[in-house]
């Protein structure tokens, strides 16, 4: 009976086992040493560390520094658990010293570890020599490396492109202008060819057979204003019909003139006096308009004729907005992580 409850006793004792054991037997002053801590118990048991506060001294003269995690790792199929802990001390005072046992309670009962001892020893110093005694040098600082920075730059390259991108296309967006312009060329034709083409539109229309001589009259002195202006370079379009014909008199003679003068005339007297015209005098005014194009046109030699640029303007669909806007956020969230790298990469290569 009584070897039983001692098996048992002693198979209870064995179930919790405490190590503690030191990096090395000495250090210098001021140096750290490490203590680790190794605790094995069953799986299911509650485990408490020692611990102390930073520059707590654990004994006269030896300082306790800090603590790293706790390191778990679990046996015979999970029903064992070996816990194992880091501890650094350090002193400044030369002596042999006696680390106490380090108590580690399992399920609410102490448990403490063997003690352990450590000899801190001082430097030797040359006192005949003086001059070989040195102060603390200043911090030097690191050298540049552009390795380390190069990160930095090429995606702070890559954040103006994006963010350069991304002003642009929200600007179109908000001005409702394309994102892409596309270009074409359109042939440039002389002044009296498009005059021309107005005219044959006018009588393809015709408009003069109709009640309404304002609307006719308006257009075909609308015609000759833009080929006047083309053809002799000041803006027709903003000038009265007196104006014109005055300036007309400095590069026209008065036998090409005198014609448009009537035409501009009864122009003004259906626009502005609501005057009635026929049908013949309408023909005839048409006739003249024709036949001064014909007298006072440019006859341009032959050559490549040159093109003239044309901004083709998009319109986009509901889907299409809803595309750019969300492309705009994906854009933008890049952007802001890249920029968050960034600053976290700098402020961690200026520390």
């Amino acid at each position: 009976m009584i070897i039983c409850c001692l098996w048992c006793f002693v198979k209870a004792n064995a179930q919790v086992t405490v190590d503690a054991k030191l990096d090395s037997a000495g250090i210098f002053i001021g140096q750290r040493i490490g203590l680790t801590l190794e605790v094995s118990a069953n799986a299911k048991s509650k485990v408490e560390l020692p611990d102390w506060d930073s520059l707590q001294q654990v004994v006269p003269g030896v300082e306790f520094v800090r603590a790293e995690k706790t390191d778990t790792s679990f046996l015979n199929d999970g029903q064992r658990m070996m816990l194992s802990r880091r501890y650094y001390f350090t002193s400044f005072d030369s002596a042999l010293y006696l680390i106490p046992e380090l108590n580690v309670k399992v399920d609410g009962k102490d448990y403490p570890s063997k003690k352990l001892a450590l000899k801190v020893v001082t430097f030797e110093i040359d006192t005949l020599h003086a001059d070989s005694i040195f102060g603390i040098k200043a911090e030097l600082a690191p050298p540049f490396d552009w390795a380390e920075w190069r990160p930095v730059i090429w995606f702070g390259i890559f954040a103006l492109l994006v963010a350069g991108l991304l002003g642009y296309v929200i600007y179109r967006l908000k001005t409702n202008k394309p994102i892409i312009r596309r270009i074409r060329n359109k042939r440039r034709l002389a002044p009296h060819k498009v005059a021309m083409q107005k005219i044959e539109q006018i009588k393809e229309e015709k408009i003069w057979q109709s009640e309404d001589s304002k609307e006719y009259y308006t257009q075909l002195t609308d015609t000759l204003r833009n080929y006047i202006r083309e053809r002799y370079g000041f803006n027709a379009m903003e000038m009265t019909s007196y104006e014109i014909i005055q300036k007309l008199q400095e590069v026209n003679d008065e036998e090409a003139i005198r014609e448009l003068r009537e035409l501009f005339q009864t122009a003004d007297l259906v626009k502005f006096a609501k005057y009635s015209t026929l049908i013949n005098e309408n023909d005839r005014n048409l006739v003249n308009a024709i036949e001064y194009i014909n007298q006072t046109k440019l006859e341009e030699p032959e050559q490549k004729p040159q093109p003239e640029v044309i901004v083709v303007e998009e319109t986009r669909s509901m889907v299409a907005k809803i595309v750019l806007i969300g492309s705009i956020v994906v854009a933008s969230l890049v952007l802001l992580g890249v920029l968050t790298f960034i600053g976290y990469r700098i402020y961690m290569l200026t520390l």
